[in-house]
């Protein structure tokens, strides 16, 4: 029988030990100084799992991940197969002798750093034209410095660019400078409370809803001290939820369509549910909230701007947003610019063929992703950025999560026929990202149009 402090132990390392990190170190027998090339079958196998966990961890897709491992694998005299998930790798290597040695590797939890992607990738790129030709002790030391990499920024320079990012949303989707400005007060509000909570190590469904409801309570006691000061018409109330548009997961919605596309069905339909528990969550939250403050979704009032004034705020804010989102994603800023310039043109072209065009919007939305895919496949071969550090922030600012917003709100309150065309017109636009960034990669890209 367990007495009272062995079983608080016990609970103690339970509550400790859901996710075991893995000791790499203890995978290693060989000299620090030999050779990885030269290395057994374990050693070389777990730095190229090693690898791939990591990447896994930035919140890159399949293919990706696999494309890396495989590289790693083929420069050390390996065949690798692989299966990935959201956060797991189960993968076994065959080596010349027909020896094999196999991993099932597991993340606590999913998150996006862009900044450690590339840095990543740039020694993916390195190990394959060094031929494998470290020492082992240079490898781990590399790999220890990008794992221990941090996000570029303090929670509050994220809540910053949070603000920024909807912002500039909230004025794509037609609000005005009232709107702006209490969707940048909510949502920095809201990116600080959720990024409290993800410190602390809560778990992503709680740090969702509370982001959500501080987001819009943040948004509701600034708009009505500024309308008690200054007389701001109710009508603005309707921007609230710009506030929220934060918490979009722009990442797993669009790899997942990437990685689906490629065969990868297991992580893209992981990706995919994983996407829609957030938004599911994050809707579920906003709706809850505006039923206790009394509030709700509505037209937001005519901003009266000439089309030259129009397009070029629209260009301003479009950079402003991708350029919050870029920063939340942790880039660095000059990646960060680069993605905001690729999203200030393809989305200021895709509202342009809406508005001006009379063009269907999943097919303006199809050509912006498109043209963003393209221009990034351009800056990629220029610098040498992770095409997807540039092109999901630049269509993230298209995802319509306004539509998600009011479709889930109407259902919520019983209006069944509105709640479902909302829905409907999300889900195409939705479809029609992925589907232009996977049409831009197919052309630009040999390696990911073939299937060997």
């Amino acid at each position: 029988m367990k007495t009272e402090s062995t079983e608080q132990e016990y609970q103690h390392h339970l509550s400790h030990h859901h996710h075991m990190r893995v000791q790499w170190e203890e995978f290693f027998k060989s000299d620090d100084q030999t050779k990885i090339k030269d290395a057994t079958l374990i050693e070389k196998s777990s730095i190229i799992s090693r690898v791939g966990m990591m990447m896994l961890s930035c919140g890159t897709g399949a293919w990706r991940v696999r494309d890396a491992m495989d590289t790693m694998s083929r420069t050390l005299d390996l065949t690798c197969s692989a299966d990935i998930g959201l956060i797991t790798i189960t993968c076994t290597y065959f080596d010349v002798d027909n020896q094999s040695y196999s991993q099932s590797l597991s993340l606590p939890t999913t998150g996006v750093n862009m900044a450690k992607l590339n840095e990543l990738e740039k020694f993916v790129r390195q190990f394959e034209a060094g031929e494998g030709d470290f020492e082992i002790r240079e490898v781990k030391k590399r790999l220890g410095e990008i794992e221990h990499m941090k996000g570029r920024y303090p929670l509050w320079g994220s809540s910053l660019a949070a603000a920024l990012a909807c912002g500039g949303f909230i004025f794509l989707l037609g609000g005005g400078i009232p709107e702006v400005i209490c969707a940048f007060i909510g949502a920095g509000c809201g990116q600080f409370a959720r990024g409290s909570l993800g410190k602390k190590k809560i778990t992503v469904a709680a740090t969702t809803a509370v982001g959500v409801a501080t987001a819009c309570l943040a948004y509701y006691l600034a708009f009505m001290a500024c309308h008690l000061l200054f007389g701001w018409g109710m009508q603005h109330m309707y921007g609230y939820i710009g506030a929220m548009l934060f918490v979009i997961p722009g990442f797993p919605f669009i790899t997942s369509g990437l990685d689906m596309a490629k065969l990868d069905m297991r992580s893209g339909l992981e990706r995919l549910c994983y996407a829609l528990m957030i938004i599911l969550i994050a809707t579920g939250t906003g709706w809850v909230t505006a039923i206790v403050l009394n509030i709700h979704p509505g037209d937001m009032p005519k901003l009266g701007l000439s089309t030259a004034a129009l397009m070029a705020f629209r260009m301003l804010a479009s950079f402003c947003g991708v350029f919050g989102f870029s920063l939340m994603f942790n880039s660095h800023r000059r990646m960060a610019a680069a993605a905001g310039v690729v999203g200030a043109i393809a989305n200021t072209l895709r509202l342009s063929l809406v508005d001006f065009g009379h063009w269907p919007a999943p097919l303006a939305a199809f050509l912006a992703a498109l043209l963003a895919g393209l221009m990034a496949s351009y800056v990629r071969e220029k610098v040498g950025y992770p095409r997807i550090a540039l092109t999901v922030p630049a269509i993230v600012i298209m995802v319509p999560g306004l539509y998600m917003y009011r479709g889930i709100f109407l259902l919520a309150v019983t209006h069944v026929g509105s709640g479902s065309t909302w829905l409907a017109e999300a889900l195409m636009l939705v479809m029609s990202l992925p589907a232009g960034l996977l049409t831009a990669r197919i052309l630009t890209d040999k390696k990911w149009r073939k299937v060997d």
